[in-house]
């Protein structure tokens, strides 16, 4: 059975100054599955992630998520449903707990200790100050504190670049697990290995348009494109 439509891009343009970001894009991102977005730097990947939840707007064009444009949702709203993890680890408390109670501050210490479980770190990291995590364990801790409100989809805009190779396989084994319990995850990536080994679909861009969409099982006939 083929995966529901989630979000639906229409010759969707974006242009900032004389730059076009992206190019007339047409395409469809499904429900249920990890999907990798990829290309070169430049491409537009990191573009068109910002704009499934309202942090990019379209030049031209229309984004729906399940059929209805995104702009007759409300932009805070549709953020907790729709929830970004950048590139950077960006934490925002001294503590553990209250950075996943950023979104959240009725969060219950079990359900604290539920979410760290979630992207695979230990209980015991309540106790903990954010000022001495290593990149992986911060990283991971954004994901939570994502998590902790709830999404229907996760954004992660190239979420293990800055990692060494142990923090990014944990990441990598976060995601799948987070899939598998059904949530939503897009990623930009310019990793082929690591598209091979999260991703269920691949979206490849270049220049602001798709050059080729298709399941990651076939991404060896993408590699030349991406």
């Amino acid at each position: 059975m083929a995966p529901d439509e989630l979000f639906a891009l229409d010759q969707v343009t974006v242009r900032r100054g004389r730059a076009v970001l992206l190019d007339e894009v047409t395409c469809r991102l499904s429900a249920g599955v990890c999907t990798a977005l990829m290309g070169p730097s430049g491409a537009g990947k990191s573009t068109l992630l910002r704009l499934l939840n309202r942090l990019e707007e379209p030049t031209a064009g229309q984004v729906r998520l399940h059929g209805r444009p995104l702009p007759d949702s409300d932009v805070l709203a549709l953020r907790r449903r729709v929830g970004l993890v950048g590139q950077q680890p960006v934490l925002l408390t001294d503590h553990v707990p209250d950075e996943l109670r950023v979104g959240r501050p009725d969060l219950t210490e079990g359900q604290a200790r539920t979410l760290l479980e979630q992207v695979g770190l230990p209980a015991a990291m309540l106790t903990r100050q954010t000022a001495g995590l290593s990149g992986g364990e911060a990283q991971r801790l954004c994901l939570a504190r994502a998590l902790a409100v709830g999404p229907e989809v996760l954004l992660l805009d190239e979420p293990t670049s800055a990692l060494d190779a142990a923090s990014a396989k944990a990441v990598e084994q976060t995601v799948r697990r987070l899939v598998a319990a059904g949530l939503t995850v897009i990623l930009a990536s310019h990793n082929i290995a690591q598209a091979r080994r999260i991703a269920d679909e691949v979206l490849v861009l270049r220049a602001g348009r798709p050059v080729a969409h298709g399941a990651a099982a076939d991404i060896d006939y993408l590699k030349e494109e991406s």
